[in-house]
């Protein structure tokens, strides 16, 4: 990372993600004090705390949000209102997706050990899939509204034809702790991040795989073609290539701009990050406040 541009924001940023066409990104954290610079295009305040955000990949003004209380919101950005409330998770919601092919279709997970398929067009969950432990994280793959990876606390990703969920298709099993991220580098490539401080890639119809490793656990996981970047306890933002174990490059949060320039730097880590779709663009937010504008330079 050789050039970066720095935003700062008075509150702590949990989530970034772009919408449909790169032009808008969405945050969601919580507020410590009211920003007074770089006001965001719209803001919208929810009942709870965020746990995900997905945009809709057809509809540039949909975005869905999942929340600590276990509700799965369908917003309308344009209109700053929810148009959809789905309250059926029994525990803390941490993970929703939608689906890139099918633009009606999300999918979401929660403590409650069940994996929820929805439709926008109804107001109940399409089905459940159950599980035996919490569910950390949810993704479908992006070339297909059929297959869903779902990370989860047993410390493997379950990767499910939602035509028939009774089995899943594969297991892949490596990480030693929970699964806390999971995101397709394209439909057949997967990558996860753990908590036993691993990265790990995932072939879908090879089941193999090849460990990335670092001394702290990873905050955040992005892919965008043939990169991983993820950030850390560290407060730096890491950035590795599929094919090499160790970093490409990596880049590292100070605050020496800030008021606050002489507090301990070593208590901020990575909070979010998020790759501009194509492009050597990188969005990373710390639990500052911070966002940085990052680009993988040659």
């Amino acid at each position: 990372m050789l050039r970066h541009e720095t935003v700062q924001i008075k509150r702590m940023l949990a989530l970034i993600e772009f919408d449909r066409d790169d032009e808008l990104f969405a945050t969601a954290g919580v507020v410590n004090e009211p920003a007074d610079v770089h006001c965001p295009v719209v803001e919208m305040s929810t009942r709870s705390k965020l746990s995900c955000l997905s945009w809709n990949k057809y509809s540039k003004n949909v975005i869905a949000s999942s929340d600590y209380e276990g509700i799965v919101t369908v917003w309308d950005v344009n209109t700053r209102q929810s148009v959809m409330e789905y309250e059926e998770h029994e525990k803390r919601a941490w993970s929703v997706d939608f689906s890139r092919t099918e633009p009606s279709m999300l999918v979401s997970g929660s403590d409650d050990c069940k994996v929820k398929v929805w439709c926008t067009k109804q107001e109940a969950s399409v089905f459940n899939i159950d599980m035996k432990a919490n569910i950390c994280c949810v993704k479908y793959n992006p070339g297909s509204s059929i297959y869903v990876a779902v990370g989860s606390a047993d410390h493997h990703i379950h990767y499910f034809d939602l035509r028939n969920t009774s089995t899943p298709v594969n297991v892949f099993r490596g990480h030693r702790k929970a699964v806390s991220y999971v995101k397709f580098l394209s439909s057949n490539e997967l990558a996860s991040a753990s908590t036993d401080s691993t990265l790990r890639l995932w072939d879908v119809k090879e089941n193999s795989a090849g460990p990335y490793h670092e001394k702290k656990n990873f905050v955040g996981l992005t892919v965008n073609n043939e990169y991983v970047a993820c950030g850390s306890e560290t407060n730096e933002v890491f950035v590795y290539h599929k094919a090499i174990s160790k970093p490409a490059t990596w880049h590292k949060f100070g605050s020496p701009d800030l008021e606050d320039a002489e507090e301990d730097v070593g208590s901020y880590f990575i909070s979010a990050v998020c790759w501009k779709s194509n492009s050597p663009t990188m969005l990373a937010a710390n639990s500052q406040g911070t966002i940085k504008v990052l680009v993988l330079a040659a």
